[in-house]
This record gives C-alpha cells, sequence and structure tokens, in this order.
C-alpha cells in the first residue's frame, strides 16, 4: 500500500517542483525504474508467516507445559514464556550460543533429524542448585560439571519431553521424542549445514531470582513434513471425527455397565448433639418431609426425579413421577 502524504509534505513538494528544486519528468522516470529488493540468499526465508504464526502458538502451549513441570520438579517459582521465533542460518543460531552452555540432543521420530534445546547457563546452574537442595542461585559453571551433575540435568530434561510431545500432538500426534545426546560445548555440534534454515523459539525463563533463555533449535529437514500442517488453513479446517459403528457400539456397552449411586431422600432434619447422643432404639426422628410431598431421587450427587415411596414384591421401591427441572425450586 502507498505511503499517504500530509497536507503539509503535498505543499512541500509542490513547491520544490515549481522552484525547479524538484524535476516533474525525474519523478515520473523513477517511478518507472523496476523496483529491486535486496534478497540475502544465505538467510533464506523457507517459513511464511502464517506458519510462524501457527509456530509460535504451538510453543506458548509448550511454555506453558515446561512451566508445569519445571515448578513440580524444582518446587519454588518457574515462569517461562516465548520471547522471540525467527528463522536464520544454523551457523548464525551456533555463533549466538555462549561458549560453554547446556545443550540436549532429541530425535522425534517420525520426523527425520534431531532437534537442540539449548538452556542458558544462568537458567541450567539455577535449576541444578535447586536439585541439589540449594535456593536456585545461578553460577556459570556448566563447563566444570561433575557426573553426578551431568546426569541430574539430564534427567530433568528428559522427562521435560512431555511436555513437547503433548504441545505438538495438535500438528503430529505420533510424535516420540528421545533424549540422545547432552553436550556443553556447541563447537562439536554440527546437525546440518551451516547455511541450513533453522527455527529458533526463544524462551524466556525465570527460576527463582535466576532468569534466562531457553533456546529451541528445528532446523527445516525436521519441519518439512509437517510444514503443510502448520498454515492457517488447516488450523482453522474442522476435522471430522467419523466414529466407526464398531466404535460406537463398544462406547454403548461400557456406558449402559457403568455403575451410577441413586439415593432415595425420603426428607432430612436438623437436631443438636445432645438429642443426637440421647437417641435409643424405638426412638423416632421428625422429618421435614410432607406424607403427600413427592420425595427427590439423587443421581451421582445430583438432584434428577420426583418420585412416590412404595412397595413392589414385599420390597421397598419408589415410582418415577417426573424430572426435576431448572425451573423447580428444591427448597420449597
Amino acid at each position: 500500500m502507498a505511503d499517504i502524504l500530509s497536507q503539509s509534505e503535498i505543499d512541500a513538494l509542490l513547491s520544490a517542483i515549481s522552484t525547479g528544486e524538484m524535476d516533474a519528468d525525474e519523478l515520473k522516470n523513477e517511478e518507472k525504474k523496476p523496483k529491486v529488493r535486496v534478497y540475502d540468499f544465505k538467510r533464506a526465508l523457507r517459513f511464511s508467516k502464517d506458519q510462524i504464526r501457527s509456530l509460535t502458538r504451538i510453543h506458548e502451549n509448550y511454555a506453558r507445559l515446561l512451566t508445569s513441570y519445571f515448578s513440580a520438579q524444582l518446587r519454588t517459582y518457574v515462569q517461562i514464556s516465548v520471547a522471540s521465533v525467527d528463522q536464520l542460518p544454523y551457523e548464525e543460531f551456533n555463533r549466538s550460543i555462549p561458549s560453554a552452555t547446556v545443550l540436549n540432543i532429541i530425535e522425534a521420530p517420525p520426523l527425520d533429524g534431531n532437534l537442540i534445546i539449548e538452556v542458558n547457563p544462568n537458567v541450567a546452574y539455577a535449576m541444578l542448585d535447586r536439585l541439589l537442595g540449594g535456593e536456585g542461585t545461578s553460577m556459570n559453571k556448566i563447563e566444570k560439571l561433575t557426573e553426578i551433575e551431568t546426569n541430574l540435568m539430564k534427567s530433568l530434561f528428559e522427562g521435560s519431553l512431555g511436555a513437547f510431545k503433548e504441545a505438538w500432538a495438535t500438528v503430529e500426534e505420533g510424535l516420540k521424542p528421545k533424549f540422545l545426546e547432552f553436550e556443553t560445548n556447541p563447537q562439536f555440534l554440527q546437525l546440518v549445514p551451516p547455511n541450513e534454515t533453522v527455527i529458533v523459539i526463544s524462551l524466556s525463563a525465570a527460576i527463582g531470582k535466576s532468569s534466562g533463555m531457553i533456546n529451541l533449535c528445528l532446523p527445516h529437514v525436521v519441519l518439512e513434513p509437517v510444514i503443510q500442517k502448520l498454515s492457517m488453513h488447516y488450523w482453522m479446517s474442522e476435522k471430522k471425527n467419523e466414529t466407526t459403528n464398531e466404535e460406537y457400539q463398544t462406547l454403548r456397552k461400557r456406558v449402559e455397565h457403568s455403575v451410577i449411586d441413586v439415593k432415595a431422600k425420603l426428607g432430612t432434619s436438623r437436631i443438636t448433639v445432645q438429642e443426637l447422643s440421647n437417641l435409643d432404639v424405638g426412638d423416632v426422628i421428625r422429618l421435614d418431609q410432607k406424607m403427600d410431598q413427592p420425595i427427590i431421587i439423587d443421581i451421582g450427587g445430583f438432584p434428577k426425579f420426583y418420585a412416590q415411596p412404595g412397595r413392589k414384591s414385599n420390597r421397598m421401591a419408589v415410582q418415577i413421577i417426573k424430572p426435576i427441572t431448572e425451573e423447580d425450586d428444591l427448597n420449597e
């Protein structure tokens, strides 16, 4: 859409043309020239804005699930949210992360290739401090992790893969993320060619009083099989859940054989503790229910029917009169 000029800008333009400072013919020739836009082939944009928005929605849910998981595991205040979603060359991502950090290499079949979950040292050590009983203080000693500390970190992040699977279930239901490798030096990682386009989801994380970033690196080769599912058209389309007759009959049998509590309330009464303690065999408790009033049938703890008491085949029974509706006042 063309820019709209204000009245002062229009006046200044007319004034420049009238004084000869600007040539009208040059302006016409300028408009006829083809407009050239610089394109950087090293930063090939292989994901549309629509797909980026879909990835943002997926990982906003992932951030909420991670918040719940880490809060339970670390027993402290944890807040994680999506800071940005960008597409850039893998080489640029590799240069942007610290020289000593926590790198989790994950595979997620049936998707091809591997993805990276990079945890900033401030966040990683705060988590480790909490796991070891500390207050969650952060200090950068990632390159000097002991074997016990390394195993604790691997176990913590391996447990978080369930959140990743749940967040991606709307796109790929059969995803099976698996922890492959734990690394602290990004120089040893070369999952894809340097110019390969990757999606980097940056999550802002606060663990107690410490804060930092958690970055997910998703190479194009990993996302390629599900790219079509990331479009708005796919998200907005209603997928019909066509239940087969066999599934319907199985569900019906399960419902028909379900057990549910049914209670007939003959009435209620209020007595004092002293009266309760003095009750004896043969005593009568007066209820607030009149003989000519219907009793209430509770099903699953909810009042559903009016009924009248009686007997059938020498057994106490109730006869349903009518269902209870929202307009009925049960306190009358």
